[in-house]
């Protein structure tokens, strides 16, 4: 480079003329980098900073769930140690000069102890054309705290339960199984989401049915739409005031009580208002209307609206009690002959649409109401809309 007629404004040695693609093209300005009037190269890099780094960082993190305050608020960072948070938060922390090109830098964590970690931090860069190259040692302090969600959880607090029963009967294993995985898939959707207020506090069983306790009214709706969905039935909420928050707002914890259907799919039921005694029907779906098929013809059957989920009826059997016997001889299109599987006598029966007259042997369900032949398949396998 050619010397130009500028002279340093520190020390007044002569400045090396820029090459154009140093020069900015704006006014000079002797006090300003990059300007036509610079600091020469010795003045510049006597109060030239590469790197910019706190002297401590100070990390807060949940020691039950490794989240981290940051800002104002908890964070779920998804670090598989304290290391990898340390190095994260002095990544963040750290700043290079403008100036400086061609930056690479690295970094190695020392565990000085269970609560310090010291990153040493190396760069590199260009300048004025010039190698640069700098170490920094940052030390990281790991406080350990508890989150507000962690502590929420510890203190068993809830917002929302959500109570199943049955109406005259104890809700099955399948219902009260279904109505846990409907929970905490919830709530793992939600925390999914970014949601850190979304928590199952407690599943308890009960005589009567389940009761789910849960950290948001939003939780507990979502739980007792999706219950109510796949199962029938109904659901009710209550509210009760508990507390005031600090603004002085009323709170409230809403009871969700999802009452089931009476008969679940497979059910075998006698109907109370059967005037032409169309026979019993094997219940398919119990979700809006109760919906099946009877017994003794094969033809659907759909409750009436004002009898929903829950006609007058009683139950006479489930699918799952049908035994298998053998058909003796198919009569005519109406009725058929199987042996009775108690006596082993022959019997005739019904003979219903889904009967194969070249089935050998048959299902068949015993019960007050007579001797019926019932479909091969689960019921509840494929249930009828």
């Amino acid at each position: 480079m050619s010397e130009s007629r500028a002279f340093c404004p520190r020390c007044g040695d002569p400045v090396p003329e820029r090459s154009a693609d140093d020069e900015s093209g704006d006014a000079a300005d002797p006090l300003r980098p990059g300007s036509e009037v610079d600091l020469c190269d010795s003045c510049y890099f006597e109060d030239f900073d590469f790197v910019d780094a706190p002297n401590r960082i100070d990390v807060r993190v949940c020691a039950r769930c490794g989240a981290v305050y940051r800002g104002n608020r908890w964070v779920d960072v998804g670090a598989q140690d304290y290391t990898d948070i340390a190095i994260e938060e002095v990544s963040e922390a750290l700043s290079v000069h403008v100036d400086v090109e061609d930056v690479a830098w690295q970094v190695e964590p020392e565990q000085v102890d269970q609560n310090t970690i010291r990153m040493h931090c190396f760069f590199t860069g260009v300048v004025r054309g010039t190698p640069v190259e700098e170490q920094v040692t940052v030390p990281v302090k790991i406080a350990r705290q508890t989150c507000q969600r962690c502590g929420r959880i510890a203190g068993d607090y809830y917002a929302s339960i959500v109570q199943i029963r049955a109406e005259g009967r104890t809700p099955t294993s399948e219902e009260t199984d279904r109505a846990k995985e409907i929970a905490h898939n919830i709530v793992a959707d939600m925390e999914a989401t970014g949601d850190r207020n979304a928590f199952v506090t407690e599943v308890g069983e009960t005589d009567d049915g389940l009761n789910i306790k849960v950290s948001t009214n939003k939780i507990g709706k979502k739980i007792s739409n999706k219950m109510v969905e796949e199962f029938g039935g109904t659901v009710n909420d209550a509210e009760t005031l508990v507390t005031e928050d600090s603004d002085g707002n009323e709170v409230y914890r809403v009871t969700f009580a999802v009452r089931l259907p009476p008969y679940t799919p497979g059910d075998v039921i006698g109907l109370a208002d059967d005037t032409d005694d169309d026979g019993p029907v094997l219940v398919r779906s119990a979700r809006g209307n109760l919906k099946g098929v009877r017994v003794t013809t094969g033809e659907r059957y759909e409750a009436g609206y004002e009898e929903g989920n829950s006609p007058d009826a009683r139950k006479l059997g489930e699918h799952e009690d049908a035994e298998e016997t053998t058909v003796v001889t198919v009569e005519d299109e109406n009725a058929v002959q199987v042996l009775d599987p108690e006596t082993y006598q022959a019997k005739t029966v019904a003979r219903p649409d889904y009967f194969d007259p070249d089935a050998e042997t048959v299902p068949v369900l015993k019960s007050r109401a007579g001797l019926h032949i019932l479909p091969d398949e689960s019921a509840s396998a494929s249930a009828e809309e």
